[in-house]
């Protein structure tokens, strides 16, 4: 290593540090305003940007990319396909987003973040080389993620990666990884409703987005979706003009009842893994690559597809490496389960409607196959946030059926002051903003809760009540332990917003999560329920936590929960 390790950690800051400034860039947001009426301008900006960094469109043509969108499971998408193809012996590039802890992780190479020193080397070689490259003409930076996605090209083709792996950030059409011109192969992951401010308020106005990464003669591929934007798809195809196909279920692919392994866990995985499959397959093939999978026959029930208009791509037998890459493939904060002694943390940044929905299905499958405690006396936990433009109301909705005794809201902030946090420093929210919107989404659990009284199985029969200071004991033959408010204890006071995660944390662990060793907080929670809360807490035999929401939050729990993502 070139560089002590402490100076190494300070030239990296910096870096970050200056990166981070390029969020609130005043010259970008004028140039944003300007751009609005005509998306094509952001692409002919991201060119130039391009440009003046150094590189051209043409010489991304050399990093045999695989350009994948979707609204629901892309990033995961992207994972299968790089494990996979690192299994051949293939030097690969992967470029992601959000970044969970450090932003190095958005970068990787043979699956690993870039390391400190390639990041600072890079940064500052692009960075210097379009501050040096301003004129009046070209006055303006280029904001946070459209830097990232220059910097990862300039990485991937100085350290010769053999295929690059690019998620697209947001949508595909005018998504500034989409100056790409010559990709090997694309694909399309489920589709949902999410940014709608950006890529509008219906399915089929976000499915022509997201088909905007097609690209002539460039094979394609999604997964089922529903039948007016998989229309939209294949009309988006027709005009690019390229092939796309659809990929058959996983079952397709597996033989003698034996289900291939997955490394992330989730039955709506296997959407994301067969399309990793034909990804991978696909780029193989074009690279002129053996052992490939030899296809297989296709079983009669995916023949009922053909009434559709998009042709169902052929299943294979997939290789050893194929197979050993699926079962392999891992993705932090994507449906991720750590125990750590009475604590069970569920971690998933699901944050659309439809990956809460798969988020509720995996969360009530796995606590269902945790050990119960023989006492019965189980609180589960609800760690909530959400961000943007999202409907709040109707993702906590969702969650409701996992029967929480607790939902807890906090900011994705990890401690109060973003000091010495530079990788999650964001500065397009204020800490005031984000607890105003986590009391708002407070309020919408507790009018969903008022309104469940009465309706929902699980709130009756009511428990045997012994009321001590509103304390409630739970009836020892049922379980999880469930908690119905007594009369002098409002409905709404299951529920807490905290200012930081870390003290979010400390409240739900009470001390009893040896891997989350916080600082005591003297007076962390004034409300009642934090007191009676926590003696709970500290009886109870098993806590199981739910985070999700926000991919951001996911990030803050985990670098608290786990000091070596953050070496």
């Amino acid at each position: 290593m070139w560089w002590s390790c402490p100076y190494t950690r300070r030239i990296e800051m910096d870096a970050i540090r200056t990166l981070n400034t390029l969020q609130t860039n005043a010259n970008y947001l004028e140039q944003v305003k300007r751009e609005r009426g005509d998306p094509q301008v952001q692409l002919e900006a991201m060119k130039g940007f391009l440009e003046r960094s150094g590189l051209k469109v043409e010489d991304l043509d050399q990093l045999n990319i695989i350009h994948v969108t979707g609204t629901k499971g892309k990033g995961s998408t992207c994972a299968f396909t790089e494990r996979i193809l690192r299994n051949y012996g293939l030097k690969t590039g992967f470029y992601s987003s959000p970044h969970l802890v450090q932003v190095r992780e958005r970068i990787r190479i043979n699956g690993q973040p870039i390391s400190k020193e390639l990041f600072s080397k890079y940064f500052w070689q692009v960075y210097n080389r379009l501050e040096e490259t301003k004129d009046p003409s070209h006055a303006s930076m280029p904001a946070y993620f459209r830097f990232l996605t220059i910097m990862a090209f300039h990485v991937f083709l100085q350290e010769k990666v053999d295929l690059a792996v690019v998620e697209v950030g947001i949508g595909g059409a005018y998504d500034c990884t989409n100056i790409i011109r010559k990709p090997i192969v694309c694909g399309v992951s489920s589709l949902g409703i999410d940014h709608t401010s950006i890529l509008g308020d219906t399915i089929e106005k976000i499915a022509w987005q997201k088909g905007g990464i097609f690209k002539p003669g460039v094979p394609a591929f999604t997964v089922p979706q529903p039948e007016r934007p998989l229309e939209v798809l294949r009309e988006r195809a027709r005009e690019s003009p390229c092939l796309l196909y659809l990929c058959p279920d996983l079952d397709a692919f597996e033989e003698d009842d034996k289900a291939l392994q997955l490394g992330l866990a989730g039955e709506h995985q296997r959407s994301n893994a067969t399309l990793a499959l034909q990804l991978s397959r696909a780029w193989l093939q074009q690279q002129g690559y053996q052992g490939t999978g030899e296809l297989k026959d296709l079983q009669p029930g995916a023949e009922l597809l053909g009434k559709r208009t998009v042709p169902l791509a052929p299943a294979f037998r997939p290789s050893s490496s194929m197979v050993q890459g699926l079962q392999d493939t891992e993705w932090l904060g994507r449906n991720q389960v750590l125990q750590h002694g009475p604590v069970t943390w569920f971690i998933d940044g699901a944050h659309t409607t439809s990956s809460v929905q798969a988020c509720v299905r995996w969360f009530r499958q796995a606590a269902l196959n945790e050990e119960k405690p023989v006492d019965g006396s189980e609180v589960r936990v609800l760690l909530f946030n959400a961000t943007g433009d999202r409907d709040t109301a109707a993702l906590l909705k969702l969650l409701l059926p996992c029967r929480f005794d607790y939902a807890v809201f906090c900011p994705n902030f990890t401690e109060v002051s973003a000091v010495g946090n530079a990788d999650q420093q964001n500065f397009n929210v204020t800490l005031e903003n984000m607890l105003t919107r986590c009391l708002e989404n407070q309020k919408k659990w507790n009018r969903l809760m008022e309104e469940k009284v009465g309706q929902d199985l699980w709130l009756s029969p009511p428990v045997q009540v012994e009321e001590v200071g509103g304390q409630l004991k739970p009836d020892p033959l049922r379980s999880p332990l469930l908690f119905v408010p007594s009369s002098e204890r409002p409905l709404n006071s299951n529920s807490l917003v905290f200012p930081c995660i870390s003290h979010a944390l400390q409240w739900i662990t009470q001390g009893r999560d040896p891997h989350f060793q916080a600082p005591a907080t003297k007076g962390l929670h004034l409300h009642p329920v934090a007191g009676t809360g926590a003696v709970l807490l500290k009886e109870a035999a098993a806590i199981r936590v739910l985070v999700t929401g926000s991919l951001h939050l996911v990030g803050g729990v985990l670098k608290l929960l786990d000091q070596s993502l953050s070496q």
